[in-house]
């Protein structure tokens, strides 16, 4: 396999601290992504900086201060993180966070990928970015996106959540998901070996095994091709479909190496391996929510021999759909 040459300009992480964030997530991150780019096998590095509307040092919660080094008058961020927000009970966020969430638009409205650890999800719903899709926050701000965010489907349970705009705006729940939207963040951009690097570093994340269950695949490129685009379409909702491929050739009316041509050309995948991808994906999905058997999952994302599927998805993930499993689980819990 070829190797991919590294970039010499690293990708900027803005990292948005709000009054009302703890230091935890915006220190954490900063130092965790300071380091990823160094390793040997890094494909680029990254260059966080931290971001606050008011660039003075400001106290938090927790009686520690904050320090920005940039206002929000800067340039744009290829990544912008949207650090965990403290609300007293019974605050309202209506109407709060303008200038930032004016920011944060600048960036989408740009195609930065856009992130929230723990509750910052809560300005990305203020702002209307997640209206209609899944989030992922703390558990805490159940009733808070009930009763605010009704357009929000609030998924407490995740800890990472692909939230649209294909691929380009994520969501994390938990004090500490952080960490794994770190982990992420450099497993996607950085690599797979610079990500099980920083996590033994740091000993964070899946520590026991060489690669990281959380690194999930690379969501779908934009692209101006309407045959594949519907194709893409029909196989979010048919993934587990006997033969697919030959379903999408069919759909897309191309002959066939011409679709695998096209296919490639406009996601990055080879049409057998986007498959797989989306089917490991809602495997993932299915193991982390939910009580079904591994050979029940097994067939509900399209395989009908377990053996396979238990193969495929050590191959892909790192790890077993039962390692997994127990991994999630025990995170959930803490």
């Amino acid at each position: 396999m070829p190797t991919r040459p590294k970039p010499t300009s690293p990708l900027t992480v803005a990292i948005l601290a709000l009054p009302e964030s703890g230091t935890m997530a915006p220190y954490g991150l900063h130092e965790i992504l300071g380091e990823a780019g160094r390793g040997p096998k890094a494909l680029r590095p990254l260059n966080p900086v931290l971001v606050a509307a008011e660039t003075r040092t400001h106290a938090t919660g927790s009686g520690l201060s904050v320090t920005p080094q940039q206002g929000l008058a800067g340039g744009l961020a290829d990544i912008v993180v949207v650090c965990d927000i403290h609300l007293d009970p019974g605050l309202s966020p209506a109407g709060r966070w303008r200038r930032e969430i004016a920011w944060v638009r600048r960036h989408i409205e740009a195609e930065a990928l856009v992130c929230s650890a723990c509750s910052g999800a809560v300005l990305l719903a203020e702002a209307g970015l997640l209206d209609g899709t899944e989030a992922a926050s703390h558990w805490i701000m159940a009733d808070l996106f009930r009763d605010h965010y009704p357009k929000v489907t609030f998924r407490p349970e995740r800890i990472l959540c692909d939230s649209g705009r294909a691929g380009r705006l994520i969501t994390t729940g938990g004090a500490t998901s952080w960490q794994d939207l770190a982990l992420y963040l450099i497993g996607r951009f950085c690599g797979a070996e610079e990500a099980t690097r920083i996590a033994r570093l740091f000993l964070i994340g899946d520590r026991g095994h060489g690669q990281l269950p959380f690194a999930s695949m690379a969501r779908p490129r934009q692209h101006g091709n309407a045959a594949i685009a519907d194709v893409q379409t029909w196989l979010a909702d048919n993934y587990a479909a006997p033969n697919p491929v030959a379903a999408m050739v069919a759909r897309s009316g191309m002959a066939e190496r011409t679709f695998k041509r096209q296919f490639k050309a406009a996601t990055g995948y080879a049409p057998v391996d986007y498959v797989q991808a989306m089917r490991i994906e809602e495997a993932k999905q299915m193991l982390e929510t939910g009580p079904d058997a591994i050979e029940d999952i097994a067939v509900a994302v399209g395989y009908g021999d377990p053996t396979f599927f238990r193969k495929l998805f050590r191959r892909r993930v790192g790890v077993t759909p039962a390692q997994y499993r127990q991994r999630n689980r025990l995170r959930t819990l803490g």
